[in-house]
């Protein structure tokens, strides 16, 4: 049985490259696991006996469960396009996937089966892709991409953490640490491109887009000395002033982005914003920390629920459909969705200000439908793409072939 079956779920069109198991289930895992939170803070569904509490578990889950599986989506298309290696085998592809799915029902089960299977079955999966991914990285001439390992291992160490420290939010609060110098590292490569081959297909001329590796690096650094000063020094004025820092840093990361006009290009514009809400979600916490409101988690939200959301959706509504084989969607939905992500994290944002108490429930709530309308708009219109077959009939993650009656304006990716 067991020998028909595998082989028969691996031949699915959804296995025949990486990203798509893995953006279909972060999409549809982070409906499911928002409107379970939003019942369970309503009182219809009873809260999750696990170790930390329901609140650890909320947030292990959108952690390490979303984010990790649009993370891994990322690194199965972007190490084989950025290395040359080949991309993994439909069976390994099958059995990653497998394996992120067991960890999410090991977790929820937790306070019935203990926490080991769910670490157990976690961890491994974190060390599958760094086994995956090592070789190829280290081989690659100059190592251009080694961040990407050093950032599983924090990783890795951030959710060891959760399941044996005495305090699992703390390791939480690295991995958000951890996803967002994440994000910098990925919208480096990714916006290079995205920018540049916009401008180009629009034949514009003078205008170039870099990533400069003095502001990325800076910001990195001050997103990580930030997070490791939290993490030993907890509500300290020092990690205050170095999440002030950390958004100023971010904030001048947006002084590459400038490119006049092309700038409110839909793409572009989206990974801008990707930026701005990080900023302003480590200038929240800054703010609050120093003149100790109580908004350090609104900050959180602005991190979590918006720039890295976001930038989630943004990779994957570009990548998960140039590598599908489609040229990218220009329909009105893709902006009315990125649009939700960033009322559903202000609306969180405003759930917490003292002054509007009364509404805090009022705001919550509108917050969570905001953030799970975008992601499901994701799945009505990328179901058929993630598991329908390519409409070109190539194989694995290449691009669109290009046929001569395409217009030109579809070529930028």
């Amino acid at each position: 049985m067991r020998q028909t079956l595998i082989p028969g779920l691996a031949a699915h069109p959804l296995f025949l490259c990486g990203f798509r198991p893995f953006y279909l289930a972060t999409a549809g895992y982070g409906v499911f696991l928002l409107a379970v939170w939003s019942a369970m803070l309503s009182g219809g569904l009873p809260i999750p006996e696990v170790p930390g509490g329901a609140v650890v578990w909320h947030a292990f889950e959108l952690i390490h469960g979303f984010a990790l599986a649009s993370v891994a989506g990322f690194l199965l298309t972007a190490v084989p396009e950025f290395t040359g290696c080949a991309i993994v085998d439909r069976r390994r592809l099958l059995g990653l996937f497998l394996l992120w799915s067991a960890g999410r029902v090991a977790y929820w089960l937790a306070g019935a089966i203990t926490i080991w299977p769910a670490a157990l079955l976690n961890l491994g999966f974190l060390a599958w892709l760094a086994v995956m991914f090592a070789p190829p990285i280290w081989r690659d001439p100059g190592r251009p991409h080694v961040s990407f390992l050093y950032a599983l291992a924090a990783l890795a160490i951030a959710q060891a953490g959760v399941f044996l420290g005495a305090d699992p939010m703390s390791w939480l609060y690295v991995a958000t640490g951890v996803l967002m110098i994440l994000i910098v590292i990925a919208m480096s490569r990714i916006s290079m491109r995205l920018i540049n081959g916009m401008l180009d297909v629009e034949g514009v001329s003078g205008v170039e887009y870099l990533a400069r590796p003095p502001r990325r690096d800076l910001a990195m650094f001050a997103i990580g000395l930030f997070t490791a000063v939290e993490f030993l020094l907890p509500g300290n004025g020092v990690s205050g002033w170095l999440a002030l820092a950390a958004s100023a840093a971010v904030f001048n990361l947006l002084n590459d982005w400038h490119i006049g006009r092309h700038l409110f290009n839909r793409w572009v514009f989206m990974l801008y914003l990707v930026y701005w809400l990080m900023a302003l979600g480590y200038g929240l916490i800054g703010v609050a920390i120093l003149g100790d409101w109580p908004l350090v988690s609104a900050g959180r939200h602005l991190l979590l629920a918006g720039a890295m959301s976001l930038a989630i959706f943004a990779v994957m509504v570009v990548a998960g459909r140039i590598h599908a084989g489609y040229w990218l969607d220009r329909r009105r939905w893709l902006p009315v969705a990125a649009t939700l992500i960033v009322a559903a994290a202000l609306c969180r944002v405003l759930a917490a200000v003292p002054v509007l108490a009364e509404r805090a429930n009022f705001l919550m709530a509108l917050s969570a439908l905001a953030w799970m309308a975008a992601f499901a708009l994701f799945l009505a219109h990328f179901w058929p793409v993630l598991v329908g077959p390519r409409p070109d009939n190539a194989a694995g993650c290449a691009e669109p072939v290009p046929l001569e009656d395409t217009p030109k304006s579809e070529f930028a990716c």
